[in-house]
């Protein structure tokens, strides 16, 4: 048995001038957000052995906030094919990850996550987590499969349960749609 936990980008900065979207920083709800979510995942005793991610600003700046509120770092390894990613590439990296680790944590972006859930998950109505993400996987977001396969390699659409998601506004209503 393997564990995927996909881990969206914090809120961005869309304000800040800068010249290039890879760019892009976190705004402080972003900040919160990403803090809050590290809280949540050490409280509920969320663990990974890995964690690949975008090399992207904005993600750097989101696990870096986890990882102070988590209590512990994991050095991640950072994957370009993981920015702006389509699901095909997603499951390349997946697919690519070392058998050592039986738990990964992956940090990037949307569609491309929120994508991949949705294939992942096998849609038979049997998941209402799953339509929860269907509707949107918001910044900040975790979600944790686990996938009932002995290798990485094996991964594949529709063969995973969506064991939890959790978006930063079920744990404080402050980071829902609308604030700042």
């Amino acid at each position: 048995m393997k564990r995927l936990i996909l881990f969206r980008h914090a809120k961005s900065d869309w304000d800040d001038p800068v010249a290039r979207d890879f760019d892009r920083p976190l705004n402080r709800r972003g900040e919160k957000a990403a803090l809050v979510m590290g809280e949540f995942a050490r409280a509920q005793g969320i663990r990974f052995d890995m964690v690949v991610a975008s090399p992207a600003v904005r993600v750097v700046e989101t696990l870096n906030s986890f990882f102070t509120s988590y209590g512990d770092t994991v050095d991640p390894h950072w994957d370009r094919r993981i920015y702006l990613a389509s699901t095909p590439t997603l499951f390349d990296v997946i697919r690519d990850l070392p058998d050592s680790a039986d738990s990964v944590l992956m940090s990037g972006h949307n569609p491309g996550l929120e994508e991949l859930i949705l294939d992942l998950v096998p849609d038979d109505g049997a998941s209402p987590l799953r339509e929860d993400v269907e509707v949107k996987f918001p910044t900040a977001s975790i979600a944790v499969m686990d996938l009932p396969i002995a290798h990485w390699s094996e991964a594949k659409p529709n063969i995973a349960t969506l064991a939890s998601f959790t978006r930063p506004r079920d744990l404080d209503p402050a980071l829902g749609p609308g604030s700042r």
